[in-house]
């Protein structure tokens, strides 16, 4: 009979091996998860993060905080190299699209789709919150200037522009908001000019008219001013009184949209049929991913009074007003009111997915896209007043006032110079836009001027 002896230690001998394998195998994933949790926790409690970070943990702590980076930043960053070369591809085909359409000269109207219904029921909330969280990842200072060039050549940027160097810039959101050289957006000294608040391109503008003041989102749909800008809102309006009640009878009918229940603002029709006053004047400016974010003061005039809409996040692309009827309305968004040396005046910033973080300079504690309780926002707006006593908080012309996180729209609604001149004719004190639809704008330019009599 043969012993079986060395057989058993041989099995055992396997069986002690893979023991130490799996045991060595489970403590490096461990220390890989604790490198990560430690690395997301001294990136929260230091921006710097450096010598803390490397000293706080004993047995090899600065080593960890090293692996952490190399394991979790660059894929992160990876990441959002991937996704910025889809969506620049995705960009280019609708770009083409509708250039397309433009040179058959067909007019783009309002036209609502699935997607529209879809983002809807999506929570773009805290979609856009998980965003930013992640927009606001340090990036390794060798990979800084490789993400923000590929970033500034899918979105057109001009990083000459840029105040610091790239390597300054720890993460995409502070390189979104980035300030920009001195002197490289002159603001036009003309008195008798209004400049453009941001960098962008021009949408709609015109003179406000008809019932209700309606700007035109897209051909075939329009919104409220006095819904965009709230129910309280300043804007000078004078109501209507001929024919008041067969007006609205008809309006009941036709206008179908208006009657439905905004999120963002409940209340969207007044008791009292009202027209804007004469000389109160408009002008939509969009602002791309690639475009300057920050918002200027257009003239020297006090803001007295600030709103924000706790309202949805759709995107405001062009796709976007063309299938979401009261965009903007819907959309949460920060609205100041104030009076210039022309009369009313009124800035407001609409969000955008991806981008419920607006900001202003003004009032830094001022705090957008927050969480919410409830999914159907119903309360009105959050309203502060500036200097209650006073005549609100002054800003200069071209002064920075806020910054988006990322692009989206800004709406301008402004009394301007108008003769008291028969319909149909104009004065030469009247007030003129200088830019089209569609031009490129950017911060200091003159949208519009007058002259003085």
């Amino acid at each position: 009979m043969k012993p079986r002896f060395p057989q058993n230690v041989y099995f055992l001998a396997r069986y002690s091996y893979l023991r130490r394998f799996q045991h060595s195998q489970r403590r490096t994933f461990s220390s890989f998860l604790n490198n990560i949790r430690s690395n997301y926790s001294g990136a929260r409690a230091s921006p710097l993060g450096g010598s803390s970070g490397a000293g706080a943990g004993a047995g090899g702590g600065g080593t960890g905080d090293s692996k952490g980076n190399a394991f979790l930043v660059p894929g992160a960053t990876m990441a959002t190299i991937l996704m910025l070369g889809a969506l620049h591809a995705r960009r280019l085909y609708e770009d083409k699209k509708i250039e397309e359409k433009r040179e058959k000269g067909i007019e783009l109207e309002f036209h609502p789709d699935i997607k529209a219904s879809f983002l809807g029921v999506l929570p773009l909330r805290s979609i856009s919150r998980a965003w930013g969280s992640f927009m606001s990842l340090e990036i390794p200072v060798w990979m800084r200037p490789y993400a923000y060039k590929a970033w500034a050549r899918a979105f057109h940027s001009n990083l000459e522009e840029a105040a610091l160097p790239l390597e300054e810039y720890t993460s995409l959101q502070d390189f979104f908001v980035r300030s920009l050289k001195e002197g490289c957006r002159p603001i036009d000294p003309d008195p008798c000019c209004l400049v453009s608040p941001v960098d962008g391109t021009v949408l709609r503008f015109g003179e406000l008219k008809g019932n209700r003041g309606m700007i035109e989102q897209v051909k075939g749909h329009s919104y409220s001013v006095p819904a965009l800008l709230g129910n309280n809102s300043l804007l000078p309006m004078e109501p209507e009184g001929k024919n008041e009640s067969k007006e609205e009878a008809v309006e009941d009918k036709s206008d179908k949209s208006w009657l439905r229940v905004s999120l963002a603002s409940p209340k969207l029709r007044e008791n009292v049929s009202a027209s804007p006053m004469k000389g109160l004047y408009y002008c939509v400016i969009y602002l791309k991913p690639g475009d300057y974010h920050r918002i200027h003061s257009p003239a020297d005039w006090n803001a007295t009074v600030r709103r924000h809409f706790a309202g949805r996040l759709f995107p405001v692309n062009e796709r976007a007003t063309r299938t979401i009827r009261n965009l903007y309305v819907e959309n949460e968004r920060v609205v100041l009111e104030g009076i210039w040396k022309e009369g009313f005046m009124a800035i407001a910033a609409v969000g955008a997915t991806n981008i419920g973080s607006i900001e202003l300079f003004i009032e830094p504690e001022l705090r957008t896209n927050k969480p919410k309780k409830k999914l159907f926002p119903t309360e009105p707006p959050e309203e502060r007043v500036y200097d209650p006593e006073g005549l609100g908080l002054r800003l200069e012309k071209g002064k920075e006032v806020g910054v988006f996180n990322m692009g989206s729209t800004v709406v301008l609604i402004f009394q301007a110079p108008t003769a008291n001149t028969p319909e149909g004719s104009s004065s030469s004190s009247d007030y003129r836009f200088c830019v089209k639809q569609g031009d490129r704008v950017r911060v200091g330019q003159a949208l519009g001027r007058w002259k003085e009599e």
